[in-house]
């Protein structure tokens, strides 16, 4: 069989990268092409994304694999979610997206609830109150008249407008729409209802269309620019975290998932989402996912909480690599301090040590004992969060899969099947990408479905298993 060759742009809210697949016999290997910093922009109060930087990064890597002679088969693009940009009925770009850690929606969701009672939205969309939903952003730029929401034409989620400006076409992709608070759980399209009660224009949203989509081709400037062919970019699962959640090396259903990263996302797949008063209560979040399944999820603060302590101690003259933390972390094994890793008061504090020292009512917490503090810390919600699922999921969940860059951090993984008595499997760490590029492989017709996939995955990716010690 001829090589094929995807190439996944993998961007996420501090950096973003290229990842090429080759596939070949039923066999596939990946390797990193290109890198690039991203970031929040703040211009008079407000906070951006330099989507135009973005964009130029994309270009600046085809021409790259132009210069090298690889020749590339279909295109894809992952993001985070939530957060979304408008198009004006010329096809102009209307400003840069507003970004999700902007605090213009805080207090929105309070404002909301007053005309769609809390427990009403969650009904309809099944998704976690979080203050910076998409649908709660969309209401904070009406109430504010944000200007380039007045003259949109359309609004396209983050993935999706990057492909438009690969492509010129237009789609809106069921995952990272799903992330959107806006999205009716029955339908799976939005819910207009919701907006027009809240006076938010529904005349930007376009249909709903599933993973695996053709977008269209790459625009033949760019691709005559950069020496490639104008090639299909491909819808995949946009959502950063469904593509990861696609790549769960699992053998069958019975595990729960640890997307684990600045943030970790804990959760099960599921045929159909979970709505009821318990999933009401407890703020747990329906994602779509491929194949038509649910990611039954909870949001939970991951390693911002060491990035965070990291920048503190960096700007203090220490610098530590991954591997002394681990070790640091080990050191200090018994340390009994606990903190809750979802408490508000560790989202965005002016120096995390100091926060935790508060926290923990000890001003002489040694950098060691921070860092076993948040590694045991996170163990303990992720025991929680797991037996929470456990009430919920029509199996018995027999195992966690850990993916993502928090998998490569073996005291984690080891605290956390001790945590939860279950065994923890680690890898791969590049699941995002991984679950992209299959994806593509799937649209190509060289995998039928997501076991299909996942087999494959785990035949490529040594992982890495530990079992509970207690």
């Amino acid at each position: 069989m001829a090589q094929q060759h995807f190439l996944a742009f993998d961007c996420g809210a501090t950096s973003g990268r290229a990842v090429l697949a080759t596939f070949s016999d039923g066999a596939f290997t990946m390797k990193e092409v290109y890198r690039f910093p991203s970031g929040i922009i703040e211009l008079n109060g407000k906070y951006y994304w330099d989507i135009l930087a973005i964009y130029d990064h994309f270009r600046k890597c085809l021409a790259q694999l132009g210069r090298e002679g690889v020749r590339i088969d279909s295109i894809g693009i992952d993001t985070w979610g939530v957060d979304f940009g408008f198009v004006a009925d010329d096809g102009s770009l209307v400003g840069n997206p507003r970004a999700y850690r902007d605090p213009y929606t805080d207090g929105i969701p309070e404002e909301v609830f007053r005309t769609i009672p809390r427990e009403d939205l969650y009904a309809a969309t099944g998704i976690q109150i979080l203050n910076f939903n998409s649908i709660f952003q969309l209401y904070a730029q009406t109430k504010e008249g944000f200007a380039p929401l007045r003259v949109a034409d359309k609004v396209l989620f983050i993935p999706d407008l990057l492909a438009y400006m690969l492509t010129g076409n237009k789609v809106c992709e069921y995952t990272i729409a799903s992330t959107s608070g806006m999205m009716d759980q029955t339908s799976r399209q939005f819910n207009l209802g919701l907006l027009e009660k809240l006076g938010v224009r529904t005349d930007v949203l376009l249909p709903i269309t599933q993973p695996g989509t053709v977008v269209g081709t790459l625009r033949k400037e760019i691709a005559e620019a950069c020496g490639v062919p104008e090639v299909p970019v491909v819808a995949v699962a946009g959502h950063d975290t469904a593509s990861a959640i696609a790549a769960v090396p699992a053998a069958d259903a019975k595990f729960a998932y640890l997307s684990s990263g600045t943030w970790s996302l804990m959760g099960i797949e599921t045929p159909a989402p979970i709505i009821n008063e318990a999933s009401t209560r407890l703020n747990f979040t329906n994602e779509g996912g491929i194949d038509g399944t649910t990611r039954f999820l909870k949001n939970i603060t991951g390693m911002w909480l060491l990035e965070q302590c990291r920048k503190v101690w960096t700007a203090e003259g220490r610098t530590y690599s991954y591997a002394e933390l681990e070790a640091m972390a080990r050191s200090e094994a018994g340390f009994a301090g606990r903190i809750n890793p979802d408490d508000p008061r560790f989202a965005a504090p002016a120096n995390m040590v100091e926060e935790i020292r508060h926290a923990l009512d000890d001003r002489d917490l040694t950098d060691a004992q921070i860092v076993s503090c948040i590694y045991h810390s996170l163990a303990d919600r992720y025991k929680e969060v797991v037996d929470m699922l456990q009430g919920f999921a029509p199996f018995p969940i027999e195992k966690l899969h850990v993916i993502g860059g928090g998998s490569a951090n073996d005291t984690m993984s080891q605290w956390t099947a001790d945590a939860l008595g279950i065994p923890v499997v680690a890898g791969p760490t590049e699941a995002t990408a991984i679950g992209n590029v299959m994806i593509q492989a799937r649209a190509a017709g060289l995998v039928k479905d997501r076991w299909e996939m996942r087999r494959m995955i785990a035949d490529a990716f040594a992982v890495k298993t530990f079992k509970p010690n207690n």
